[in-house]
């Protein structure tokens, strides 16, 4: 399920809640945490759910590639653990429904990201153009899913949801040489998304009067994310390729945070900033590649 993988899907949540102002919207007497926690709870089942999947569906190639795995190792059944991601998902497309009781709008996203993951796991991941974007429509799909709290705000911000889609595509080409190592072409041009990600958070920031509060947060944003991509560019091998993406997965409570403080909830991300010492934590025990 990808634990540390997990904790950075909660922090998109967040962030898109967030972006879409329902923090400021609660009452001292009325304080509403319930669908907060239900979309929580949807994208762990969503996101375990893909993931999941994703072992299942390359099982037969990871026997050659990396048997140490649960399902080529023989220490999870190919069979129970595809009955396991399909709980998941179940889990959190109902998790969603009852944000509102209804279909739309938080379901409805749900139902999208759980068809996005299998596409990706199944075709897409083997796919050099369409892979990285399907990918990526995954992760803008959830950061939606955080601003479907206030369905009103999704017709005005849904387009933020494009730019996790870079960043999740630029992940996802560099991923592409963790085994067999890559090129620097591919490094460099993710390098670039990067850059466009940072220099979009903070063209909103700026627009929001909040541009100093972003600045901090993108700068250790920056630092954890091109640090190692500098180094995979020098020696663009597995191992070297592997941290880059470790990094790039796990900044990504980093770039949540630092779309809350664009958008003048501090508090929030200070509280999505606390998620990073968590998915550390995890990331030393489970894989997050």
């Amino acid at each position: 399920m990808r634990p540390a993988n997990i904790v950075t899907a909660i922090s998109d949540i967040l962030a898109g809640v967030a972006i879409a102002g329902y923090f400021g919207k609660l009452q001292p007497g009325g304080l509403q945490l319930a669908p907060v926690l239900l979309l929580a709870l949807a994208t762990i089942g969503l996101y375990g759910g893909g993931v999941v999947f994703n072992d299942v569906f390359d099982a037969d190639l990871d026997k050659m590639e990396r048997p140490e795995r649960p399902i080529p190792s023989g220490l999870i059944a190919r069979t129970n653990a595809a009955i396991l991601g399909g709980l998941l998902l179940l889990m959190g497309i109902v998790a969603a429904y009852f944000v509102h009781r209804s279909f739309t709008p938080s379901a409805a996203i749900a139902v999208a990201i759980a068809i996005a993951a299998l596409l990706y796991d199944k075709w897409g991941k083997h796919h050099y153009f369409l892979g990285p974007l399907n990918m990526g429509l995954c992760r803008g799909l959830n950061i939606c899913l955080g601003m479907s709290i206030l369905p009103a705000a999704l017709g005005t911000h849904w387009v933020i949801g494009i730019i996790p889609v870079l960043y999740i595509a630029a992940i996802t080409m560099i991923s592409r040489g963790e085994v067999h190592g890559g090129r620097r072409s591919i490094l460099r041009t993710a390098g670039i998304f990067y850059a466009l990600v940072i220099g979009s958070i903070l063209w909103i920031a700026y627009r929001n009067g909040t541009f100093l509060f972003a600045l901090l947060f993108l700068a250790v944003f920056a630092a954890m994310i091109f640090w190692p991509l500098q180094k995979a560019v020098r020696n663009p091998v597995g191992p070297s390729i592997g941290k880059a993406v470790k990094a790039g997965v796990l900044a990504l409570i980093l770039m949540n945070a630092a779309w809350a403080a664009a958008f003048g909830t501090l508090s929030v991300a200070l509280m999505i900033l606390l998620l990073l010492p968590l998915s550390l934590w995890l990331a030393k025990a489970f894989a997050v590649t």
